[in-house]
């Protein structure tokens, strides 16, 4: 029988700390998957997006400047629509946060809790991908 081949994706990665954004890089690699991995502030996350149109971008919640994952999101929202977007935090209060944004409604948008194995990262880049 023929194994099924795994689609893989491309992704963008707004990490500030190099450690963890070296890991997900590194290990979303190792999966198959094509990764741009950059510790672009909020502040200019747009031109990186508008550039690289991933299927989906991993964001930090804490980003260096005066933007958070959140106001990265909402940017990226307002002009795609369809875009996926995996938030990452350690607060969970972020998920509340974000379940107040009418502008997330019905859209491919979720909070992923550290810590966080990374085959639960992987799993869910796929389920928001094909939500």
């Amino acid at each position: 029988m023929a194994k099924k081949e795994k689609k893989q994706f491309s992704i963008m990665i707004i990490e500030d700390e190099q450690d963890i954004l070296l890991l997900y890089k590194d290990y979303l690699l190792s999966r198959g998957h094509k990764v741009v991995a950059t510790s672009t502030t909020a502040n200019e996350i747009m031109s990186d997006y508008d550039r690289i149109r991933p299927d989906v971008a991993i964001i930090d919640y804490k980003l260096p400047a005066d933007k958070s994952g959140i106001d990265a999101a909402i940017q990226i929202i307002e002009k795609y629509p369809s875009a996926a977007i995996l938030l990452v935090t350690a607060y969970e209060t972020v998920t509340k946060e974000i379940a107040k944004i009418s502008l997330f409604d019905n859209k491919r948008v979720e909070v992923l809790i550290k810590p966080l194995r990374l085959a639960q990262l992987e799993s869910s880049i796929v389920n928001i991908v094909n939500k």
